[in-house]
């Protein structure tokens, strides 16, 4: 039998192409950790990406624990709604981990309003009451649907998405999000709220509508 020769380019190419596929973190939008963890050190003021470690002879099993998740959040708010974010900066232990988590409460007819995550892909399960949730592709279409106890969704990193409660009752969703630092851009907050303003000149030509009304919108966003 005729032996096969691979050039050593051809081999260095399919071990690499077979690492990316045997391992998913790979692929990963946060950076993997070189090491077990890398605890985040609240107090360094040294700035990289992410956190600053701490000294590993200082980690305790505390960093690795949040306590909260199982009490409600504080819904008497304009939306009706509060998000409980556990990222690194909750939980020291997440730093360089690549996920985080939140709670998601709405109050009925509540509304968790359009906003993106611009660094984490987010899939919510329902687990008390009901919400219609969906999000925008870049072509501007629409994929949303209600979701009952125990349904899951996902939001795909950096699109708009939402949630409504359309239920009778309060609504409780608990998100897995695929970095330890998410981001988070509420689109009416974003352009209504700035600081510095957006000019009313161009919210009146993106939105179709006149400078006294951009004035009303931006009073309802206005910073306390």
């Amino acid at each position: 039998m005729a032996s096969v020769v691979v050039r050593p380019s051809k081999l260095l190419l399919a071990l690499l192409v077979a690492a990316m596929a045997a391992s998913p973190r790979a692929l990963a939008y946060d950076p993997s950790p070189l090491q077990d963890f890398c605890v985040a050190d609240t107090a360094s003021n040294v700035f990289v990406n992410g956190q600053a470690c701490k000294d590993p002879a200082q980690v305790t099993a505390a960093d690795f624990a949040f306590s909260g998740l199982q009490d409600a959040g504080d819904t008497g708010n304009a939306f009706g709604s509060k998000v409980t974010l556990v990222d690194a900066r909750a939980l020291p232990g997440l730093n360089s981990l690549g996920v985080a988590m939140a709670r998601l409460d709405i109050a009925p007819g509540g509304v968790n309003p359009p906003h993106t995550h611009p660094r984490a892909t987010e899939v919510l399960t329902v687990v008390e009451g009901q919400m219609y949730a969906g999000f925008l592709a870049t072509d501007g279409k629409l994929f949303a649907r209600v979701l009952n106890r125990g349904d899951a969704f996902v939001f795909p990193r950096g699109l708009v998405h939402f949630e409504f409660n359309c239920g009778a009752g309060p609504a409780v969703g608990l998100a897995g999000l695929s970095s330890q630092n998410p981001g988070l851009v509420r689109v009416a907050d974003s352009l209504f709220g700035a600081a510095p303003a957006v000019t009313d000149e161009v919210l009146a030509k993106a939105f179709r509508i006149d400078a006294a009304t951009v004035q009303r919108i931006k009073a309802q966003f206005a910073k306390k």
